[in-house]
C-alpha cells in the first residue's frame, strides 16, 4: 500500500530527480488537510453498516427478483455474503481515501473480484447499483448532507474539521468508480 508520501519519493526516485518544489507543496496541502481526511474516513466508517444495508436494500428494492427463489440475494446465506462484500468494500474504500491512493484498492479489493462474481454468477449490473447508491451516502456523509432524519432521534451529526471537504468527497467518488468500473 502507498501513501502520498510513498508515492512521491517512488516517482522522484523513478525519475532520479529529489522532490519538485510542486510536490512538497501538494504533501504540504496533504498533511495541512489531514484532520479533514480524517474526518471523512470516520463519517463513512462510522456509519459502514447503515451505508452497506441502505445499498443493498436499495439494489433489491429496485431489482425484486434478487430475493425471489433462484435469484442472487436468497436465501438468506447469500444476502449475508451481499451485505459481506459491501462492507468489505466500504472499508477498503476508507483505506484507500486515509492513504490518499487507490493502490490498497485495486491490490487487495478489486484485482480478480470481477472474475470472482462472474465465477459466481453475481450480476454485475446489480453489484454495480449497489457500489453507486454506497457513493452518494458515503459522498453526503463526507459533505454533511445527510439530513433525511434531522431532528429524529435517528439523525446522527458528526463533528467534522470546518473547511469544504468537496475534494475529499471528489476523491472517494472517485474510489466508487474504480470499483464500478472494476465490475462492469
Amino acid at each position: 500500500m502507498l501513501d502520498a508520501f510513498s508515492r512521491a519519493v517512488i516517482g522522484a526516485d523513478a525519475s532520479t530527480a529529489c522532490l519538485s518544489a510542486d510536490k512538497i507543496a501538494e504533501l504540504r496541502q496533504f498533511v495541512a488537510d489531514g484532520n479533514k481526511r480524517l474526518d471523512a474516513v470516520n463519517a463513512v466508517a462510522s456509519n459502514a453498516s447503515c451505508i452497506v444495508s441502505d445499498a443493498v436494500s436499495g439494489m433489491i428494492c429496485e431489482n425484486q427478483s434478487l430475493i425471489q427463489g433462484g435469484g442472487n440475494c436468497y436465501p438468506n446465506r447469500r444476502m449475508a455474503a451481499c451485505l459481506r462484500d459491501g462492507e468489505i468494500i466500504l472499508r477498503y474504500v476508507t483505506y484507500a481515501l486515509l492513504a490518499g491512493d487507490a493502490s490498497v484498492l485495486d491490490d487487495r479489493c478489486l484485482n480478480g473480484l470481477k472474475e470472482t462474481y462472474v465465477a459466481l454468477g453475481v450480476p454485475a449490473a446489480a453489484a454495480v447499483r449497489a457500489v453507486g447508491i454506497m457513493k452518494a451516502a458515503s459522498v453526503a456523509h463526507i459533505n454533511q448532507t445527510n439530513v433525511m432524519y434531522q431532528g429524529t432521534a435517528k439523525y446522527r451529526k458528526m463533528e467534522t474539521a470546518q473547511g469544504d471537504c468537496s475534494a475529499l468527497a471528489s476523491e472517494c467518488a472517485s474510489y466508487f468508480d474504480r470499483v464500478a468500473a472494476a465490475l462492469s
